[in-house]
């Protein structure tokens, strides 16, 4: 999908998102410990972005594990839920494809769901991106809605169409971009998931 009509869909929604998502993290202990496992290892070592930030709820999360944690987001309504949810933290309203970071200043980035968004074609260009803004062994944890198949597979995601990925392609791509798989977590889809759901944490070489 087009940035704007990313934008646009997310703009409509987010007051019902964050209400649905504020406590999501509570019933996903994988995923909680491996928030709690890149909190570790960037913690006091820089600041950390939540790129596609949505309400803040992980950004939020980050913060209370010890993190200089801010967030962005492409839409401006999410940008405003999150201000109004989290009042002591930064959100600003910005993409993924120019992140607003000089070259080699981020500790660590967090891209939750947050790709799945863009067309494949896009993925390796936000890849140098990050590569970027990260510092020399700085860390990026990414989730997405991932699939066993070979190739990226269209979906029709409840607020815009998407895309899951294979997480190998995934690692892959990345790891052209200059950023070295550290872990890789595939976790199958509960009751409330139609897809398997990926998580790779890469370190910049």
């Amino acid at each position: 999908m087009t940035e704007p009509a990313t934008r646009a869909a997310y703009d409509a929604v987010a007051v019902l998102y964050a209400d649905m998502f504020r406590d999501v993290l509570d019933d996903l202990p994988l995923e909680r410990a491996l928030l709690t496992a890149f909190a570790d290892l960037v913690r006091d070592a820089g600041p950390v972005a939540d790129v596609g930030c949505g309400p803040g709820h992980v950004t939020a999360f980050l913060h209370s594990l010890g993190l200089d944690a801010s967030g962005i987001d492409l839409s401006p309504a999410m940008i405003a839920q999150a201000r109004a949810d989290h009042p002591h933290l930064n959100f600003t309203e910005g993409t993924m494809k120019a992140l607003p970071f000089p070259d080699g200043t981020l500790a660590g980035a967090l891209a939750w769901y947050s790709m799945i968004h863009l067309a494949p074609m896009e993925l390796p260009d936000v890849f140098a991106e990050f590569d970027r803004v990260l510092a020399p062994g700085g860390h990026l944890l990414v989730a997405f809605q991932s699939t066993d198949g070979n190739v990226p597979e269209p979906f029709d995601h409840k607020v815009v169409r998407a895309h899951r990925w294979p997480i190998g392609r995934v690692a892959e791509l990345a790891h052209r971009a200059g950023l070295a798989e550290v872990a890789r977590l595939l976790r199958r889809p509960n009751e409330n998931e139609h897809s398997p759901a990926g998580h790779l944490l890469l370190r910049k070489n």
